[in-house]
């Protein structure tokens, strides 16, 4: 076996939390007086590099920004974007509503993907030590993943204050310190453009999966090395190396 440790997006990976985060992403947005009508196709666009992002693209949109430059925002081309405008210091207003809803109503219409507790189970069987590695907020994470996943991860890590969300690495480096893991016995499986990122800044190979937030044209547009269409394929990948 090749890999020794398997580490997890969790948003459009090991869970399908569309509905959620959108919900609690209309309900900040309807409490700041914003539109609030956005759809959970608008809410996988907006969700992917943190909630305060997730906010800056939703304001964009509703002030006339095309689509398909949203996920320019929060990145460092953002300034560069048509029309740029700075709506972080809103987007932080939003994101301290946002943070005790979305807590307390994380786990409404949030289902893991079929077959991904077993997957899950059978890794740890083989011998894989098994974390997650999210740009969702850390007291979300904290709350959902021994919910859905009880004692199927070791780690679990989500965004806070005093380490560098992806696709900077220190969220995997913190990961890998704590498993004791080598970062070539390591591989990294997430749904977006921000995991393959995250992977190839942390130095780890990437699986990327097509079930989530991003489709396979799009994933391959962003350089993925390696798809997973089903998570029977994903299984047979990591098994196989």
């Amino acid at each position: 076996m090749r890999y020794k440790a398997a580490l997890f997006d969790m948003d459009g990976t090991v869970l399908n939390t569309v509905s959620d985060l959108t919900d609690a992403i209309n309900y900040s947005l309807g409490k700041m007086g914003h539109r609030h009508d956005y759809t959970n196709k608008d809410g996988a666009l907006f969700v992917g590099s943190g909630i305060l992002v997730a906010f800056k693209r939703a304001l964009a949109l509703e002030s006339g920004a095309d689509r398909d430059d949203l996920l320019i925002i929060g990145t460092e081309y953002e300034k560069a974007m048509p029309g740029f405008q700075d709506y972080t210091e809103e987007a932080m207003k939003l994101k301290e509503i946002f943070g005790p809803f979305y807590a307390d109503h994380c786990d409404i219409k949030t289902a893991p993907y079929p077959g991904m507790t077993e997957l899950l189970k059978e890794l740890r069987g083989c011998g894989f030590r098994t974390a997650v590695v999210s740009n969702k907020l850390d007291i979300a994470v904290q709350k959902i993943s021994p919910l859905y996943f009880p004692k199927l991860f070791d780690v679990s890590l989500g965004e806070t204050p005093e380490i560098r969300r992806k696709p900077a690495p220190d969220m995997v480096d913190e990961v890998l310190r704590r498993l004791s893991i080598s970062k070539k016995e390591a591989v990294y499986i997430g749904d977006s453009e921000i995991d393959i990122q995250t992977a190839a800044n942390s130095g780890l190979d990437c699986i990327s999966v097509s079930w989530g937030f991003r489709s396979k044209a799009f994933l391959q547009a962003h350089g993925a090395a390696a798809i997973a269409e089903s998570i029977e394929e994903l299984k047979d990948i990591l098994l196989s190396c």
